[in-house]
């Protein structure tokens, strides 16, 4: 018989917004690989347009002369964890 393992949730799931500018392709680059690593789903809104923040090229289609708005979906724990792998984007609110 095969065994399956499930990894438990600690904490409830919670919707988290951030406000981000992405001057550079560096940011982009940085920004998509830090998402990538992540287990939430994350979007990133500009507009009427919803993306997901684990596509670079989904990024590379919005205007990003202007903040544009995040939005992860997991537990506070990731949210936190994703906000320290972005901090050098993250505009204060």
């Amino acid at each position: 018989m095969k065994r399956i393992y499930v990894k438990a949730w600690k904490g409830s799931l919670d919707m988290k917004k951030l406000t981000v500018k992405l001057s550079t392709i560096d940011d982009v680059k940085n920004f998509v690989s830090a998402a990538n690593m992540q287990f939430s789903d994350i979007d990133v809104v500009s507009g009427r347009y919803v993306i997901d923040a684990k596509s670079i090229l989904g990024l590379f289609s919005l205007d990003l002369s202007k903040p544009i708005e995040v939005i992860i979906y997991g537990t506070e724990h990731d949210a936190e964890k994703f906000q320290e792998l972005i901090k050098d984007v993250v505009v204060p609110q």
